[in-house]
């Protein structure tokens, strides 16, 4: 293994400012400064994504007080994109932008429409009005600039008609599409939805009711794995996607009060099966070890099928992999690793750093680690590097660097978002207290 200037793990800190400076360098340059949409993936004539938009504007604020972005750029960043939203076309028109609140998922990179025919989303709604809500928290000064962030992200949050998603089970729906309606999957299973049920119970003008709460949690799995007991689901994203955003340390719901723990413990729960995971290597993966995993929905080598070593393997493209019971084909994604850094950095920084040293997965490249590799996947003799790695960057994969290596090192987002009346009313609707929620709670009566 080569000696890597960042390889001393008593170093961190330029460790993470150096992983930090790669991965906001995508939210730099594949940024439309038009309108401030960003990118879903660095393909030739990809779309924009309203969840790396929405990942974008959390990021600048984070960008700016760690000398990356100048404050005036970001705000002008900042209201490009917040003025697009508010100004693009509402309505049931298949090549509009949004409707009843809510955004397509992919948007036309220049003229912000719908792009192919994709789903009205709620999830990445909830992520892009995070976005907006981040922005409108950390631009507090008393100018018309910052004054005009604030009224427009509280505007565009407070648009969305969240009781039209629901079900009539009591929980939200993934979607809708113009030709068709509404999209038959729903919230179900603890996943990243929590964000999405906390922004949609805050809302003071369109809000779920707190049953709508309590019909997702009633689907939720808990499982025991590697001797560990904690709330299931298999990707390792759906575990810290809310928490780049939600500081859940020492609040619970009632079903954490139940079990004794909170979110933020679930997650370092579930960051441990997964390493323990990859040094069981159940399916005999190439690579997997204490300092190899991360498995999650990535980019991926297939679809394919190959016998390798004797062994038959089937190989997806882009899908929602996950451990120790979801689909793995032996793609790893090192950013789903960084993103579990707050919550156990005595095994991730190790894994870092073996990821740092494989060349070919982040500094040979701009914006630092590619979406995900496979190493049982071996490509043609001769070729370097011989396992496979994602051609791409995608923004969904970079911001949550930027925002959980952030909170690792000062809880900066969290300490923005603890401070948003939405955030905190939606906690409370949900039936979260303790911690700081109750002091939030003190100081506002």
């Amino acid at each position: 293994m080569r000696s890597h200037p960042l390889s001393n793990p008593y170093e961190a800190g330029p460790l993470l400012q150096h992983l930090q400076n790669k991965a906001f360098a995508y939210f730099q340059y594949e940024t439309n400064l038009e309108n401030g949409l960003v990118a879903d993936k660095t393909a030739p004539d990809w779309p924009a994504s309203i969840a790396a938009t929405g990942l974008a504007l959390s990021c600048y604020p984070v960008a700016v007080e760690r000398g990356l972005l100048g404050r005036d750029a970001a705000i002008k960043r900042t209201l490009a994109t917040l003025r697009f939203f508010r100004d693009s076309a509402q309505g049931e028109q298949p090549d509009a932008s949004g409707y009843r609140g809510f955004y397509y998922h992919f948007l036309d990179m220049r003229s912000g429409r719908r792009a192919w025919q994709c789903e009205l989303s709620t999830v990445d709604s909830a992520l892009l009005f995070a976005g907006m809500l981040a922005a409108a928290a950390y631009f507090n000064d008393d100018t018309a600039e910052q004054k005009e962030i604030r009224d427009t992200a509280n505007f565009l949050y407070q648009r969305a008609e969240w009781p039209w998603a629901q079900a009539a089970d009591g929980t939200l729906g993934h979607g809708w599409h113009p030709e068709s309606g509404f999209i038959p999957h729903r919230w179900q299973g603890y996943d990243e939805g929590l964000l999405l049920y906390v922004l949609a119970l805050g809302s003071s003008t369109h809000p779920l009711p707190p049953s709508a709460y309590a019909a997702w949690s009633s689907t939720y799995e808990w499982k025991r794995c590697y001797d560990i007991d904690y709330l299931y689901c298999a990707p390792l994203f759906t575990h810290q996607l809310s928490q780049a955003w939600i500081d859940f340390r020492g609040i619970r719901d009632a079903f954490m009060r139940d079990k004794g723990l909170d979110y933020f413990e679930n997650s370092r729960r579930a960051t441990q099966v997964q390493q323990r995971y990859a040094i069981d290597n159940p399916l005999g993966f190439r690579g997997y070890g204490e300092y190899c995993w991360g498995i999650t929905a990535c980019d991926g080598p297939g679809p394919a099928t190959s016998k390798i070593d004797g062994i038959e393997r089937r190989f997806e493209d882009y899908v929602g992999r996950g451990a120790p019971y979801g689909i793995d084909d032996g793609t790893l994604a090192p950013w789903a690793v960084v993103a579990s850094l707050p919550f156990a950095p005595e095994i991730v920084l190790p894994t870092l750093h073996h990821f740092i040293d494989m060349l070919q997965l982040h500094d040979a490249h701009p914006y630092g680690f590619r979406a995900s590799f496979n190493q049982t996947w071996i490509d043609q003799p001769g070729q370097s590097p011989r396992c496979w790695v994602s051609p791409y960057f995608f923004g969904l994969n970079l911001g949550p660097i930027v925002l959980m290596v952030e909170n690792h090192r000062s809880g900066m987002p969290w300490q923005l978002m603890r401070g948003c009346r939405a955030i905190v009313d939606g906690l409370r609707r949900a039936g979260f207290d303790g911690g700081w929620l109750d002091a939030a709670n003190n100081r506002a009566s």
